[in-house]
């Protein structure tokens, strides 16, 4: 008789410690590390080529022209109420013409890392989140006036004149088109 109950109590201690050990076997938390942000999740969009006038002493000195791309979370994107190539171009002008961050007649040396985070971190403080992951500068020059004369004069630049806006008076004495 005693043979059958400590056989009985070791089958249920055996039972029990199986049990609890299974539970805590599925209840560990595996290690999972955070995807990078250059794989997958982000979307990156090709900014337009932007000329913003650079003004010093009251005058137009030249151009800064630039064309980047942002990558953006996109769940977080397309819950703005602002276009994002509509607020990147917004940026930048802030970034410089109002708040002039670049120097330019008196540059002597141009940090670009500083620039682009400058941009992406504007960006995100002024929409409240992490959206702007990283900017990539696909094209960055800076054209002087003097740049811009020299090159209509060689010829390298010629203006064309563009279609015209709604209907044209035709030239006295001539008929007008007939539909």
């Amino acid at each position: 008789m005693i043979k059958l109950l400590v056989t009985g109590v070791w089958i249920t201690v055996v039972a029990l410690a199986s049990v609890y050990f299974s539970i805590q076997a599925t209840n560990t938390k595996e290690s999972v590390e955070p995807e990078a942000e250059m794989f997958g999740g982000l979307e990156t969009i090709r900014g337009e080529v932007t000329s913003i006038p650079v003004i010093s002493d009251g005058a137009v000195q030249g151009y800064f022209l630039t064309r980047i791309s942002y990558t953006v979370d996109p769940a977080k994107a397309d819950l703005l109420t602002i276009p994002l190539p509509v607020l990147v171009m917004d940026q930048l002008y802030t970034a410089l013409v109002g708040e002039q961050v670049i120097d330019f007649p008196s540059l002597k040396k141009f940090d670009l890392e500083a620039f682009k985070v400058l941009i992406r971190e504007s960006l995100n403080e002024r929409v409240g989140e992490k959206v702007f992951h990283d900017i990539i500068v696909e094209q960055i020059d800076f054209l002087s006036k003097s740049d811009i004369r020299s090159n209509m004069r060689q010829g390298r630049f010629t203006m064309k004149a563009g279609d015209p806006i709604g209907e044209v008076d035709p030239a006295p004495g001539a008929s007008a088109p007939s539909h």
